[in-house]
């Protein structure tokens, strides 16, 4: 399954601080937010189990930073933001 990497790297994020939050906490609310993020990172991995998913969006992310598409995009981006300065 192809995922915008600002989507997967935010879903990443919500992960590791609901997670946290959870083991600090352990509220309802949070289980339920870290469990409906869990979900949502198997369906856009395409994976059935957290660690797989959590493995193959890592795996993405790291793919697609170092990939020579991704680094002409973040030049271009950073050029334009440059240039409305």
């Amino acid at each position: 399954m192809l995922m915008a990497r600002p989507v997967l790297k935010n879903l990443l994020e919500q992960y590791e601080t609901l997670s946290a939050l959870h083991a600090e906490r352990g509220s309802k609310e949070t289980l339920r937010r870290l469990e409906d993020v869990s979900y949502t990172l198997c369906v856009s991995t395409g994976t059935r189990d957290i660690d797989a998913a959590l493995t193959a969006a890592r795996h993405r992310l790291a793919t697609t930073a170092t990939s020579p598409g991704h680094r002409a995009r973040h030049a271009a981006t950073k050029n334009a933001r440059a240039l409305a300065s």
